[in-house]
């Protein structure tokens, strides 16, 4: 399902940004793979709301597509992971054990699931053992104070994840910590499943990345926030016209509108602010799209202000 023999390049989970239209739009743009927002396995659960069930949909170009989820008690997990059967299209289970924030930690889930790895490979064995998916992965960090990636790594491949992706700093690292590359090459040598190396991969560093740490892949997180044509850029080993940064924002906009209907127009500005930074008139271009309400309007001035 994913070729890792050419190096696949993944769009990471990302709260808020990596919703249906980006996906689509980065699977036309050189992404390989692409992951839904993290999901609570307590939300789909007990909820089962319109929103949280949305999160599990996809673009029709989305292949591979993983679904990622978040939990700590296993009984949780299976319920969702059954209702996560129930969709078609979705091609991987990806449990997360990297997320630092607070809420998700006191519940024990996402990061601080590295403090007790029994639990994870129980959790791990339990997701593979009822899930109708072709693939069971795990992303996580290289530990929650302290590193100890090659234990956490040689645990997810004894639980039977087929692949796994690591963030390369510790839950203490927060997004701020220097990424250690040289340990998540560590890890990959200590193990014999697929490895993907995530923690802030760019155009400019992807295939330094890739030689430093042997990785089997790359995962793009915050990169491709306001450029999601990083991936263009890396497989290409060039950067991309204006003309395609154009036609992939209107792209992006098209999608939003699909998606959302005329309230994706306000969700847009979000990526607005960060697809006009830097560029001139862009304090006064994201000044004006703060009070655009019609949707014709809005694009027009994104043709005109891109152009």
């Amino acid at each position: 399902m994913i070729d890792f023999s050419k190096n696949p390049l993944f769009l990471a989970p990302l709260a808020g940004f990596s919703d249906l239209p980006l996906r689509s739009v980065v699977k036309r743009f050189g992404c390989d793979v692409t992951i839904s927002e993290m999901i609570s396995a307590n939300a789909l659960v007990y909820e089962s709301g319109a929103k949280t069930l949305e999160m599990l949909k996809k673009s029709p170009n989305e292949t591979p597509y993983i679904v990622q989820i978040a939990g700590s008690d296993i009984e949780n997990i299976k319920k969702a992971v059954a209702i996560i059967n129930k969709f078609d299209g979705i091609d991987g289970i990806d449990l997360n054990c990297g997320c630092p924030v607070p809420k998700v930690v006191k519940q024990c889930a996402g990061s601080a699931l590295l403090n007790d790895l029994e639990n994870l490979k129980r959790i791990i064995e339990a997701i593979k053992k009822i899930s109708n998916k072709t693939m069971t992965s795990v992303k996580f960090r290289l530990g929650f104070n302290e590193k100890n990636q090659v234990d956490i790594a040689k645990a997810c491949e004894e639980a039977g994840a087929d692949y796994i992706a690591i963030h390369g700093r510790t839950r203490a690292g927060g997004y701020s910590a220097k990424v250690d590359y040289e340990a998540i090459a560590q890890a990959k040598a200590s193990v014999k499943i697929p490895v993907v190396a995530n923690g802030d991969i760019n155009s400019q560093n992807a295939s330094e990345i890739l030689a430093l740490t042997s990785c089997d892949a790359l995962m793009i997180g915050r990169a491709s926030i306001g450029s999601p044509w990083v991936f263009s850029e890396i497989k290409n080993k060039q950067g991309v016209s204006k003309e395609l940064k154009k036609e992939i924002i209107l792209a992006h906009f098209d999608a939003m509108l699909e998606h959302y209907g005329e309230h994706g127009a306000n969700i847009f500005r979000k990526h607005l602010h960060q697809y006009s930074k830097g560029l001139d008139g862009g304090s006064a271009f994201r000044n004006e799209i703060n009070h655009i309400k019609d949707t014709n309007l809005m694009r027009k001035r994104i043709e005109e202000f891109f152009a």
